[in-house]
């Protein structure tokens, strides 16, 4: 890996370690199974994936990149962990997935190679793994073509975040392992929305997402202060 590559090879090593287990639905990848069908619906409703190409940014072992395909879009899924991407193939290539495929690539590489590619671009639970997630959102703010949509997703960070996405969720009910989540690299919503419009992004829309630790449900709503989304948008020229 060179060195200007935006990555931090201990996050890919921890993911890529676990890359075998993305596609059971009661592994460590359990929580992006259950909230997948949150984020695609509204993906989905604002802005339409039948016909359109979309970009998944940090896609992992394909969740949510082979759902949308699933809707109709023609999905690309870039990520730099190469095992997360062969078991996104292999499972693409079993399920017989139309319209998805997937590279090793980063966005800021992808960005240079194909600016003003994609109808809809997403980059979800990835922000708060990289170094300099700015460098993330100029990337996909150039990769989306004029008047499209760029979505977000990430963690506040805040005290309430701490004790509910780190020792509630790592520690205390064991929904995630251990050390998947640095407190440090939570983003708040005001530095997401300020690095969205020093990119051109037009912040449209906010959504929080809330879970029920009794019940085992996740729900979208207004309050954003521990997860959160963001739908932004390219302003048309």
């Amino acid at each position: 890996m060179t060195e200007n590559v935006n990555a931090d090879p201990a996050e890919l090593a921890k993911f890529s370690e676990l890359a075998h287990r993305w596609w059971d639905p009661e592994s460590e990848f359990k929580p992006l199974h259950q909230i997948n069908p949150l984020r695609l619906d509204w993906i989905d409703q604002i802005a339409p994936l039948e016909g359109r190409c979309v970009l998944d940014v940090g896609c992992g072992g394909g969740i949510l990149a082979d759902s949308m395909a699933r809707r109709g879009a023609d999905v690309l899924g870039i990520d730099l962990a190469d095992k997360a991407l062969r078991v996104a193939r292999l499972h693409a290539l079993e399920a017989e997935t139309p319209r998805v495929r997937y590279r090793e690539i980063s966005a800021e590489a992808l960005a240079e190679e194909a600016p003003q590619s994609f109808d809809v671009v997403t980059c979800m639970e990835m922000l708060e793994h990289v170094p300099d997630p700015g460098s993330v959102v100029r990337a996909c703010a150039l990769l989306v073509k004029p008047g499209g949509w760029v979505f977000f997703s990430t963690i506040n960070r805040n005290p309430k975040a701490f004790a509910f996405a780190i020792l509630g969720a790592e520690y205390l009910l064991k929904l995630l392992p251990r050390g998947t989540h640095e407190y440090a690299k939570f983003i708040r919503p005001s530095e997401l929305a300020a690095a969205c419009r020093h990119a051109g992004l037009e912040l449209v829309h906010t959504r929080g997402m809330e879970y029920n630790p009794l019940t085992g449900r996740y729900w979208l709503s207004s309050d954003t202060s521990v997860n959160y989304l963001f739908a932004t948008r390219r302003p048309a020229e």
